[in-house]
């Protein structure tokens, strides 16, 4: 978040990766050679050598996030994510930034529900430099009252924004509806009144909890050697805690009941999100489930839905269905927006086909062409350094394996219409959403 991009990267970045982008992506892919590297002080990163271009990229994600934030205190992780890069060591926030552009190089951190995170990139002529910036930010930030008064103000824009976001409105009240008061329906930038509570203290204690080596993962991209590698490791990491102990987070159990709540706006169009459970990311299902849902609303224009609500009825612009798979729950959601006049119908088609592939499957055909266009837009996740960082991080989080990257396309094409029936019948239930309406839905009466 609040991410500084300087002049001079961005110069250079269009040129690296504009580079990166134009590679054949199946070529990109297959040359993606992944070798895990560890430290002398125990630390390991993924890594994936791309001497072509004088660039390296660094991403690392500890498994926690806002999550973390103590009840009273919510925005917590957020506040001091933006303000990790605002100033470190005896550099104040206006030196650290013009460091970062001297050397071309760019840092960031993001919070998000399960994952606390680092983004990194500089120019392999200026990376002993940049890495020790980098060391400073994560060991030594300044938390200055300017910098924290800035995001606090920041903050304060974001989340009366959201307040008047229908988007944010219908997803907020669909996480409370599905989730009751588990800590996934906290806000994760806090309220007005939650960050205005916080002060330095709370975030300087708040990243000396949770920063540590026993839960982070980290995945390099670029040009440097795994020697090389070693030492950099243990430069940026290595005075990190062993370990910390994070507040435990309970298993989020997912309303099984039916719902519809109707959020009044004055608006000529409602916002509509809806779902139930979905299937966990380590569960023996969950590409087969992938699959489905392309075929179900995940699959854009060739979906089932597109062509039932959109391309056959005109009723909206769009609708899709995703898999959201976090750490403490697994859902399956949809969303869709149309004419206050047209919801319901809408929403009749949507459970109309979720019972239908239930009840049918999918035909030959259907799976085949899921599976080629899967199969075949995979290479396009590893078309730039920056996208094989953040591939490497997630398959990390998920625990896929080193080899998934080589093993994943055999995975989508193994699954057959057996397989689809049977996750269909498990994971779909028409009878059972959470509908969450912001607007003015006719027809509808809220239960």
């Amino acid at each position: 978040m609040f991410m500084k991009i300087t002049k001079t990267l961005a110069v250079v970045s269009a040129v690296t990766l504009g580079a990166l982008g134009l590679v054949n992506a199946p070529s990109a892919l297959a040359a993606t050679e992944i070798q895990e590297v560890t430290s002398p002080g125990g630390i390991t990163a993924w890594l994936v050598e791309e001497h072509s271009l004088p660039f390296v990229v660094i991403e690392a994600a500890w498994e926690h996030g806002t999550l973390q934030d103590p009840k009273e205190k919510a925005g917590l992780t957020y506040m001091m994510a933006g303000l990790m890069n605002e100033g470190a060591g005896d550099l104040e926030s206006q030196a650290f930034q013009g460091e970062l552009e001297r050397l071309a190089a760019n840092l960031s951190f993001r919070a998000s529900r399960d994952r606390l995170s680092l983004s990194f990139k500089t120019l392999t002529e200026n990376r002993d430099e940049a890495v020790e910036l980098l060391k400073l930010a994560l060991t030594e930030p300044r938390f200055d009252q300017g910098p924290i008064d800035q995001i606090r103000g920041q903050l304060k824009v974001a989340i009366l924004r959201d307040a008047e976001s229908p988007d944010k409105i219908a997803a907020d009240a669909w996480y409370s509806a599905a989730l009751d008061d588990h800590p996934y329906t906290r806000p994760s930038k806090g309220t007005l009144e939650s960050i205005a509570t916080i002060s330095r203290d709370d975030l300087v204690a708040h990243r000396e909890h949770l920063f540590a080596k026993d839960n982070i993962n980290i995945a390099v991209v670029g040009d440097i050697e795994p020697d090389a590698l070693r030492e950099l490791l243990d430069t940026v990491f290595g005075g990190l805690p062993d370990a910390t102990p994070l507040e435990e987070v309970a298993a989020a159990e997912v309303n099984p009941e039916a719902q519809l709540q109707i959020i009044e706006r004055n608006m000529p169009q409602s916002v509509v999100l809806f779902g139930h459970a979905g299937i966990a990311r380590e569960d023996d299902d969950f590409i087969p489930a992938y699959v489905m849902n392309y075929i179900l609303g995940g699959g854009g224009f060739s979906s089932r839905l597109m062509t039932e609500v959109r391309e056959k009825r005109g009723l909206a612009y769009s609708v899709a269905t995703y898999l959201y798979p976090l750490r403490h729950a697994a859902l399956f959601i949809g969303q869709v927006a149309t004419e206050n006049e047209r919801v319901s119908e809408s929403l009749d088609v949507i459970r109309t086909e979720i019972a239908r592939l239930a009840a049918d499957g999918v035909t030959e055909k259907e799976l085949a062409d899921a599976k080629t266009y899967l199969t075949g837009s995979y290479p396009l996740r590893f078309d730039t350094n920056d996208k094989i960082a953040g591939q490497l991080i997630a398959i990390q989080e998920a625990d896929l394996g080193i080899d998934y990257i080589t093993r994943r396309n055999g995975l989508i094409e193994a699954v057959t219409q057996d397989d689809i029936k049977r996750v269909a019948e498990r994971l779909l239930g028409s009878e059972n959403l959470i509908v969450t309406i912001v607007g003015q839905p006719e027809g509808l009466q809220a239960n």
